[in-house]
């Protein structure tokens, strides 16, 4: 390997090449991502890595590229592909003329990857960011401590289902899983999915206890995804056949079931929410509103 420490430093952030790992630290300037200002600093040990690449990049970049081994951090494995290459941590964008030396890295951290770290492995190799982690979604309070998940809902956005349900507490060893859908796109969200549940969950999050719902500038991806992350890394620590990594989507839900009309007008005020701030189009919000409406 080239000298341990050797340093190359990109826009946003500087990798520290070291024997068995790169050193990832972020910049806390006020043009890096929110994400990468959350992050701080991260070891990925050369063994969770799959692959590096170098592409050129937007406006005169180059981008580093090691790309993750899947299921080696859980960061990457709540994201489940939903993050922009813009946020993507793995990524080092640098001025083009630092092309050669960008080159020379990439050979260099090649060179240490071996063929057998292909596959997902039996845990995590990156480290989850560190609890106590909390913050604020649309219609409740999430706080993670390490051993248990806590929603304290908002009167001001929860549904009546979860007013009726009460505020919730989830002990990891009664999860599976983690579910995140970004905050940047319609309908995110942070599930838990639970090991054994007496029913099916609830196909809309904003029905379901174990969800809280993004929107309007909550649940930011800075502050929901490590929280996700912190949850699902504790979850695959405290036991076997965990249903971590789901894409979004890919829980099996029940049947939707004819809505209270009450549940109904919220949801359809909070679309008009939505739409009044630019998150949704005229055409989302009138195929949206008349999906709602059907349901009555």
């Amino acid at each position: 390997m080239s000298r341990m420490g050797d340093v190359l430093a990109g826009f946003h952030a500087a990798w520290e090449f070291e024997s068995d790992s790169v050193l990832i630290r972020f910049e806390r300037g006020i043009r890096t991502p929110k994400l990468f200002q959350a992050l701080g600093e991260r070891r990925i040990p050369h063994e969770a890595i799959a692959a590096v690449t170098l592409t050129p990049g937007k406006r005169g970049t180059v981008v580093l590229h090691a790309v993750p081994r899947p299921g080696a951090d859980p960061l990457m494995e709540a994201a489940a592909g939903q993050l922009k290459d813009g946020c993507d941590p793995y990524r080092l964008v640098l001025p083009a003329e630092r092309e050669t030396l960008a080159e020379y890295y990439a050979d260099e951290l090649r060179a240490q990857l071996t063929q057998d770290d292909c596959g997902p492995p039996d845990r995590y190799l990156v480290a989850p960011p560190e609890t106590p982690l909390q913050f604020k979604a649309y219609d409740g309070k999430a706080s993670f401590d390490g051993k248990s998940v806590a929603f304290r809902w908002f009167w001001t956005g929860a549904s009546s289902a979860k007013w009726k349900a009460g505020d919730q507490s989830f002990l990891v060893t009664d999860l599976s899983g983690v579910e995140w859908r970004s905050p940047e796109v319609f309908e995110g969200h942070l599930r838990l999915l639970r090991r054994e549940t007496p029913v099916a969950q609830p196909a809309q999050a904003d029905q379901d206890p174990a969800a809280v719902v993004f929107g309007l500038g909550y649940g930011p991806v800075h502050e929901s995804l490590p929280f996700a992350a912190s949850v699902l890394a504790a979850v695959r620590a405290s036991g076997p056949a965990l249903a971590s990594g789901m894409t979004p989507g890919a829980v099996p839900v029940a049947a939707q079931t004819r809505s209270d009309p009450a549940d109904i007008a919220e949801r359809i005020r909070h679309l008009g929410e939505l739409h009044q701030s630019g998150l949704l189009t005229d055409e989302e919000f009138t195929t949206k509103k008349a999906e709602l409406l059907a349901e009555l």
